[in-house]
C-alpha cells in the first residue's frame, strides 16, 4: 500500500514483511485529494483463468482483428472451445485485453471484451488480459489507462528491435493514479464525450498533413497537365505552326542520315491529322489509320500530335556484367558511366560513381548526349527516374535516352513527367519486374507545339516551379 506522511512525502508499506520505503522518487505527479497511488499488480487479477465446454462456440481474434486507437473496438471469427483452448490467449466477458507486442502496444491495441458468442473468447498469444476484482474499478478508466501516453511511453521492452514485448513486471510495478469509483465514471463519462472530437481532429490533422506534403508535387503535376495541353501560355499566331517545326525536324533528320549519324529508317515518319470527321488520323504510307481512340484530349490549332520516335533519337544503353566493372570500369579515367542508380527521383544525375569508359572502349558503348534526357524504363523506377545530362555519357541498358532534333529538348523533358505520359507510359508496362520496351516507348503519343510556344511554355514551368520551392 501507498501512503503519505505529514512532510508530504510517498511512503509503500509491503504488508507481507511490514517494511517501509521512501518512494517519492517514482511519484510521477501530484494528484487530487481523495487520489490514491497503487501498484497496477495489486489492483486486477493479471492471471485470469477461463473454463469452457469443448462444444461451445467462441470468439476467436488474431491480432488483425483488433482496432488500434482509443476506443474499444475488434471483430471476431468463430470457432469450438475444443481448437482453441490450448495455444491460444484466452478471456470472458468484461476482461480487458491489451497488445504486449511493438508496435501493436504503441498503437494502443486493447480493448475492453463485450458480447460474444458464450461471452469468451481466444486470442493471439501476443495480448495480456486482466480481470477486475468484482466492481472495484471502472473498466473504462483503466482501459484508458492502458491506452495513455503515461503508461505506454515509460514502458520496458525486452526482445529485438521491431519485435518487443513489454516487460511484465513494468506492467505489474507501474503506480497508477486511482480515483474514487463514482469520480472513475464521471471521467470516462467526459472521455468519451471528448475522444470521438479529438479522433476528428486527428483525422483532419493528417489529411492537412499529407495534403501540405504533398501539394508541391500535385501543383507541379497540374502545372503540366495545363502545359502539355497548351493552356499554360496564350497561342501566338506569328510563331508559326508545329506542323513546320515537324517540317523542320525532317529535315535536319535527312541532314543526319546523309552523314551517317543516323540510319535511314529514321525518315520514315507517320503523319497525324484531324479529319473533317473531327476524327484523327494517322498516316504511315500508303494506310490510314483511325487512331482517334489514341488521343487522350484535344490540344491548339496550331499544334500536332506526334509520336516520340519522329521527333528524337531514342535508344537504350549497354550493360555491363559485374565481372567487368570490376576489372576494366571501376576507379578508371574515362568517360562517366550512369547506371538507373545514379539517377535518382529528383531529375539529379550523379557523375562521379567510380564507374567511367576508359577511351579506347568508347566504340562499344551508346553515347548519350550532352542536353539529352535520359529515363529509367525497367523496374520499379520506370517512368520516374528522369534527368537532363549536362555532358557526354555513356548509360545502361535500363535506361533510355532522348536524344531530340532542333533543340525541344526542354518540352519533352517536362512532357516525359506529365501525368499524361506517365499514363501512357503504365499502359504499355509488360512483364514482371515492370518495363517498357524501346519499340511501345518510341511509339508514345506527344502533342506538340511551335518551338517558339514550347520556349515560353518552359520558361513558365520553370517560374512557377521556383515559386513553389
Amino acid at each position: 500500500m501507498v501512503f503519505t506522511n505529514s512532510l508530504s512525502s510517498y511512503y509503500e508499506k509491503f504488508l507481507a514483511t511490514g517494511e517501509v520505503k521512501c518512494i517519492d522518487e517514482e511519484i510521477p505527479f501530484e494528484i487530487p485529494k481523495g487520489w490514491e497511488w497503487a501498484r497496477f499488480g495489486n489492483i486486477v487479477n493479471h492471471s485470469p483463468q477461463v473454463i469452457c465446454e469443448d462444444n461451445f462456440e467462441v470468439a476467436f481474434m488474431p491480432m488483425a482483428l483488433i482496432d488500434a486507437g482509443y476506443r474499444s473496438s475488434y471483430t471476431f471469427e468463430k470457432r469450438y472451445w475444443r481448437n482453441v483452448k490450448s495455444g491460444f490467449t484466452k478471456m470472458q466477458k468484461g476482461d480487458i485485453a491489451y497488445a504486449k507486442i511493438t508496435p501493436c502496444f504503441q498503437n494502443r491495441k486493447s480493448f475492453i471484451l463485450g458480447d460474444v458468442p458464450s461471452n469468451i473468447a481466444t486470442a493471439t498469444t501476443e495480448l495480456n488480459v486482466i480481470r477486475i476484482y468484482a466492481d472495484t474499478f471502472a473498466r473504462w478508466y483503466l482501459l484508458y489507462i492502458l491506452k495513455s501516453d503515461f503508461f505506454i511511453k515509460e514502458a520496458k521492452y525486452k526482445g529485438t528491435a521491431g519485435q518487443q514485448r513489454v516487460l511484465s513486471d513494468y506492467v505489474k510495478s507501474k503506480l497508477l493514479p486511482i480515483p474514487p469509483r463514482k469520480e472513475q465514471d464521471r471521467i470516462c463519462d467526459k472521455l468519451q464525450e471528448v475522444l470521438p472530437i479529438v479522433d476528428n481532429y486527428d483525422k483532419f490533422q493528417s489529411e492537412l498533413n499529407s495534403l501540405n506534403s504533398t501539394i508541391g508535387e500535385r501543383l507541379k503535376k497540374t502545372i503540366l497537365q495545363e502545359a502539355i495541353q497548351g493552356k499554360l501560355v496564350p497561342q501566338i499566331s506569328e510563331e508559326g505552326t508545329a506542323r513546320e517545326l515537324l517540317e523542320q525536324i525532317r529535315q535536319e533528320k535527312q541532314k543526319l542520315v546523309k552523314e551517317g549519324k543516323l540510319r535511314k529508317s529514321v525518315l520514315s515518319d507517320s503523319v497525324i491529322y484531324k479529319g473533317d470527321d473531327n476524327k484523327y488520323y494517322e498516316q504511315v504510307g500508303k494506310k490510314c489509320l483511325d487512331i482517334t481512340e489514341q488521343i487522350p484530349f484535344e490540344t491548339p490549332k496550331n499544334w500536332v500530335w506526334t509520336r516520340l520516335s519522329h521527333i528524337a533519337n531514342i535508344y537504350t544503353g549497354n550493360s555491363i556484367s559485374e565481372t567487368e566493372k570490376k576489372s576494366k570500369f571501376t576507379d578508371v579515367i574515362g568517360r562517366y558511366y550512369i547506371g538507373t542508380k545514379d539517377v535518382d527521383f529528383n531529375n539529379r544525375i550523379i557523375y562521379d560513381n567510380g564507374i567511367a569508359i576508359p577511351k579506347q572502349y568508347e566504340p562499344d558503348f551508346r553515347l548519350a548526349p550532352n542536353n539529352s534526357i535520359l529515363m529509367c524504363i525497367e523496374g520499379g523506377s520506370a517512368g520516374r527516374k528522369i534527368a537532363i545530362l549536362n555532358q557526354d555519357v555513356c548509360f545502361g541498358n535500363k535506361l533510355c535516352c532522348f536524344s531530340p532534333f532542333v533543340g525541344i529538348g526542354k518540352y519533352m523533358y517536362y512532357y516525359l513527367q506529365s501525368p499524361s505520359f506517365f499514363e501512357l507510359f503504365n499502359l504499355n508496362k509488360t512483364g514482371i519486374i515492370g518495363g517498357v520496351s524501346i519499340a511501345k516507348v518510341k511509339e508514345i503519343l506527344i502533342p506538340l507545339p511551335p518551338i517558339k510556344e514550347q520556349q515560353r511554355i518552359v520558361a513558365q514551368i520553370e517560374k512557377l516551379f521556383e515559386q513553389l520551392r
